[in-house]
C-alpha cells in the first residue's frame, strides 16, 4: 500500500470532548440592511460569529454584546458602517468597512473577524482561505474557497488526479500532488500568479509535498530508492536527505512540527499504519501511536497538537493527540466517516472530509466540543486544507 494523502487511519485511548461552555451572545438587531447583497453580508456575518466558538448570536435585545449599524450598497461597493458596545457601553469596535458587490463574503468575514477579536479576544479562521479537491466528470481537480466556501475558485483544469493539497507557512504557495503526466508528482503553484512548477518528478512515487515552516524545505516520500521512504528537499537546491531507511515498509503523509524540528509521517514498519516522529535531521524514529489498527493524514497545528484520521468501529473519525504526554481524543461525532484533518489558523477548529455511502463533503469540525458544521452542502469534495 502506498499513501499518497489517502486515508487509512487509527487511535489510542478515547475520550469524549464537551462543550466550550458560555459564549458572548450579540445582538445584531441594530443592523440596517437594504438589497440582496446586504442581506448576504448579514447572513454570513450570523453564521461566522455561530461558527466562532466563543460567540453566538442572541435575540433582539439579547446578549452582552450589542452591534448596530447600516450595510448599503451604492455603485458597485458595500458599506458596513459598524458600531459594536459591550453591556457597560464600553465601544468594542467602530468603523465602516467597504468591498465590491462581488465580494460581499469577503466583508462579512472582515466585521466578524474584528468583533470576535475585540469582544472575546480570540483569534478566528474567517478571513482564512480552504483548498480543496473537487470530483467532476471522474477528475480531481484543485480549488480554492472563502472560509465559508461560498467563493469557490477552480485552480486547475488537468481532467487528472490531484491529491492533498498543503499551503506553505507564508500561505504563498500551494504544494499538491498531481498525476496530470501519468505519474505522480509533486507540484507547487503560486497563489498571487498561478504559476505553477513540478518540484519533484524522480521515479516512481513521489508525494508528501509540506513545506518547512521556513519555506526552505519540503518533506517529501520518493519510492527512487525502493520502497516510499522519507526525504527533506532544500527548495533552493534541490538537495535531498533521506530521513528513513524502511526496505520493507511504506511511509506516507509527512507534516512538520511548528517549530521545524520534528516531522510526524506514516509507517506500516509495525504492520500496521501509525504516526511516527523523527527529527529533521534525521535519526531514530519514535513511534507515536500504539493503539488502533490504521493512524494516518497527520497535520501538526501551531497549537502543537497533531490531528489525524483513525478507524473506530469501522469509520474513520478525527483524533487529535498531544505529541509530549500521548493522550489522545477522538473530536468527530460517530455519525460518519471523516478523514483528512486540517488545523484552520485560530488552533481551535479543522476542516475535514466527511463520507457517507462514498460521497464527501467538507465539514468545519471544533477541538471544544460544538457541533460540526458543513461546509459544503452539494457536489464531491475531499483533502481540505486551511492557509496557515
Amino acid at each position: 500500500m502506498v499513501w499518497i494523502g489517502l486515508a487509512c487511519v487509527a487511535c489510542g485511548q478515547v475520550k469524549v470532548t464537551k462543550s466550550a461552555g458560555d459564549k458572548v451572545g450579540v445582538d445584531l438587531s441594530g443592523i440596517q440592511v437594504s438589497g440582496g447583497a446586504a442581506i448576504a453580508v448579514r447572513n454570513t456575518l450570523v453564521n461566522n460569529l455561530n461558527r466562532s466558538g466563543w460567540m453566538e448570536v442572541a435575540p433582539p435585545g439579547k446578549g452582552g454584546v450589542k452591534v448596530r449599524g447600516s450595510i448599503t450598497e451604492a455603485n458597485g461597493m458595500l458599506s458596513f458602517t459598524c458600531i459594536a458596545t459591550d453591556a457597560s457601553g464600553h465601544t468594542l469596535l467602530n468603523g465602516t468597512y467597504s468591498h465590491p458587490v462581488p465580494r460581499a463574503v469577503y466583508l462579512a468575514h472582515q466585521v466578524a473577524d474584528d468583533l470576535v477579536i475585540k469582544s472575546t479576544g480570540k483569534p478566528t479562521f474567517f478571513q482564512a482561505k480552504l483548498a480543496m479537491i473537487g470530483v467532476r466528470s471522474g477528475a480531481k481537480e484543485l480549488y480554492v474557497a472563502d472560509s465559508s466556501v461560498q467563493d469557490v475558485r477552480q485552480i486547475t483544469h488537468d481532467r487528472s488526479i490531484a491529491i492533498k493539497p498543503r499551503w506553505s507557512p507564508d500561505n504563498r504557495y500551494i504544494s499538491y500532488t498531481s498525476f496530470r503526466q501519468r505519474y505522480p508528482d509533486v507540484y507547487t503553484i503560486e497563489w498571487a500568479t498561478g504559476i505553477r512548477t513540478r518540484v519533484a518528478a524522480y521515479p516512481g512515487v513521489n508525494s508528501g509535498g509540506a513545506i518547512s515552516p521556513d519555506g526552505r524545505s519540503m518533506a517529501l516520500i520518493l519510492s527512487k530508492d525502493g520502497n516510499p521512504d522519507l526525504y527533506v528537499q532544500d527548495m533552493p537546491s534541490k538537495r535531498l536527505t533521506r530521513l528513513t531507511h524502511t526496505p520493507r515498509a511504506v511511509e506516507g503523509s509527512p507534516a512538520w512540527s511548528p517549530d521545524g524540528s520534528r516531522i510526524v509521517y506514516v509507517s506500516d514498519a509495525s504492520g500496521t499504519p501509525q504516526l511516527y516522529l523523527i527529527p529533521r535531521t534525521g535519526g531514530t524514529p519514535t513511534r507515536l501511536t500504539t493503539s488502533g489498527s490504521q493512524n494516518v493524514a497527520p497535520d501538526w497545528g501551531k497549537n502543537g497538537l497533531i490531528a489525524y484520521q483513525t478507524l473506530i468501529g469501522g469509520h474513520f473519525q478525527i483524533a487529535v493527540i498531544d505529541p509530549s504526554t500521548r493522550e489522545s481524543r477522538i473530536i468527530s461525532p460517530l455519525d460518519a466517516a471523516y478523514e483528512d484533518p486540517s488545523w484552520a489558523p485560530d488552533e481551535r477548529h479543522l476542516a475535514a472530509a466527511r463520507s457517507v455511502n462514498y460521497k464527501y463533503s467538507v465539514y468545519l469540525l471544533d477541538s471544544m466540543g460544538d457541533k460540526p458544521v458543513a461546509l459544503t452542502t452539494s457536489g464531491d469534495w475531499l483533502a481540505p486544507a486551511w492557509t496557515r
